[in-house]
Formats: structure tokens, sequence, C-alpha cells
């Protein structure tokens, strides 16, 4: 359903990205952005799913620019190898990779034709309400379990569009207070909660919780059809 593009940032670098399509005319356009694993199969599979949605969705290539080609799976090995990526990214200097998002964002509204939504996971998640805060052409976010968006400097950031937060319970990365204080202080944020762990999105995760995902994806559809038609 998917194939390879190449995105061009401001600063003029060519980003790869995976597009998916749906069958007919787009009914909008969604975002999807990564977690430390890369563009793999599970993100490829979230952008084909939200093309089988009526969506086009761009994943770009978040570790790009600084390693090419990471699609990483879920070992102990993966996870250390992908944190290093994304400690990496985090350092780049400002704008970083917030710029090839934008240049997706822009891409997705291109070729739809219509408003983009955007979603990421875990470090994804991250970014995606960075998104929300910082960059234009968007109409709807959603953070899964976004590893530090519970901080306080990311509290204090300002969403520009409607957002809905998913967290999990049971989430040893992402503390249950810093979820409630989030909450606090955005309270036109729509904040889920799930019985779950941190990745119960993905499929290919030990962490993986079949009904929170299908409840989480009902609830983020649902958004979505709300704010991009």
């Amino acid at each position: 359903m998917g194939s390879m593009i190449e995105l061009k940032s401001a600063d003029g670098t060519q980003v790869p990205a995976y597009e998916a399509r749906p069958a007919g005319t787009p009914k909008g356009a969604v975002v999807v952005i990564q977690e430390i694993f890369g563009v793999n199969s599970h993100i490829r599979a979230v952008a084909d799913g939200c093309a089988a949605e009526g969506y086009l969705a761009v994943a770009p290539a978040a570790f790009h620019r600084v390693k090419p080609g990471v699609a990483l799976g879920y070992t102990d090995a993966d996870m250390g190898e992908g944190f290093g990526y994304k400690t990496a990214a985090e350092a780049l200097p400002a704008p970083g990779v917030m710029q090839d998002i934008q240049a997706a964002i822009d891409r997705a509204a291109q070729a739809s034709g219509g408003k983009v939504g955007i979603v990421g996971y875990c470090w994804g998640g991250l970014l995606t309400w960075r998104a929300a805060c910082t960059l234009s052409g968007l109409s709807a976010a959603v953070p899964y379990y976004g590893g530090g968006v519970t901080t306080e400097a990311e509290t204090a950031r300002q969403p520009r569009v409607p957002v809905m937060a998913h967290f999990a319970d049971e989430d040893k990365w992402i503390p249950l207070d810093t979820v409630e204080t989030f909450k606090k202080a955005h309270p036109s944020v729509q904040v889920f909660t799930y019985a779950a762990h941190h990745g119960f999105n993905c499929d290919q995760r030990g962490s993986w919780h079949a009904p929170s995902a299908q409840l989480a994806r009902e609830r983020t559809l649902a958004f979505f059809k709300q704010h991009l038609g």
C-alpha cells in the first residue's frame, strides 16, 4: 500500500519517508511519528492502517540526520541502539528533527488536499506534542505515551491545535503523578490512561495490550474524524 518518498526540509536536507495512500480520494492526512526503533514494520503498518481508514499517511525517518535507514526490532539490544539514536537526535541544534516533521506535514497537506493530523508513539509521542505546540499546518495531534511529555519543561508548552493524549498507568517511564499534573495543566487536552504498560499499542512488543490498543485506536480515529473530516 505504501512506498518511500523524499521530503525536503527547510535547510535543504532530503529526508526519506514512508507514504501510504488510501484507495480513493483522501479525506485528510495523518503524519505518523516513529518510536525509537525507526520507520520499521510496525510504523509502516500504522501508516497503512491510516490509509485503510481513508487518510493519506506520511511517516518521516526522524533518525535520518543521525543515522539513515533505521528500522529496528524490539529486543533489548534494539532498545539500547534506538535510545542512542534518540539521544543523538535530541542533541541536534534547534530546530533539529522538527523541521523534518514540518516537511512531512507540508507534504501531507499538499498530497491529500485536506486537513492534517499527527500521531506519534514513545519518542514520537514527545515529537507529536512538540509539533502540536510549535509547528504549522496541523488540525489535531495524538501523542501515545510520549516519554518526556509530562516533564515540567514540556508541560509548560501550549498546544495550538486540539490534542488527545494516551498514557499507560503501569508505564515505568512516565510516572502517573506526572500525567495527572499534565492533565491539570491542560484541561483542554483529552487525556486517557489505560491499564497497560509503555508500548501497549505495538503488537510486536511484549507490552502489547490488545484491548487498550483497540480502544485507543477507536478514540484516535473518532478524534481525527472530528477534526480532519
